[in-house]
């Protein structure tokens, strides 16, 4: 059974990256932390390499475990630096739902990024977040008033995020 540390590592040095894996255990899961002379390679446009990259390790390391823990890959504070200001978007987004009480889409989000909108709001009394059911990958949430009707096509109890990931 490889860790998911193990396999992000050959990952990488079967690209020919020389790198550095620390690893860190947080309430999110493990995150392993990349150090790297060319992040921008393994950030790549927008973060999709890594976001692939992050989805490549965890199915190879779910494949091997029956109940895995859930694996964040990061390159040099990339995705911290992505979550600080996603939450400051949410922040001014919010206010403006309150203020107006429209309802607001946002652009197309990976899981990663549409549980942080999920938490940021899971104890909002008057703001929610809301994802269109199905099985895509990538998702258009809307965030809304809460008691109000629900944006067209979501379904808020299939997505709602707990304390602890589930």
């Amino acid at each position: 059974m490889e860790s998911p540390r193990h396999i992000l590592e050959m990952i990488l040095g079967t690209l020919g990256f020389v790198f550095e894996v620390h690893e860190e255990e947080t309430s999110d899961g493990l995150v392993l932390q990349v150090r790297t002379r060319d992040p921008g390679r393994l950030i790549g446009r927008e973060g999709h390499t890594l976001e692939d990259l992050q989805f490549l390790v965890n199915r190879l390391s779910h494949s091997s475990e029956e109940v895995a823990q859930r694996v964040v890959v990061d390159v040099e504070g990339y995705r911290t630096n992505q979550r600080r200001e996603l939450v400051s978007r949410l922040g001014r987004i919010a206010q403006r739902v309150r203020q107006t009480g429209e309802p607001i889409r946002l652009e197309p989000m990976n899981s990663f990024d549409r549980r942080i909108v999920h938490n940021v709001f899971q104890d909002d009394r008057d703001v929610e977040a809301v994802s269109p059911p199905g099985e895509s990958r990538l998702k258009r949430m809307t965030v809304q008033l809460r008691n109000r009707p629900r944006a067209e096509g979501a379904n808020v109890s299939a997505t709602r995020v707990s304390d602890t990931g589930a």
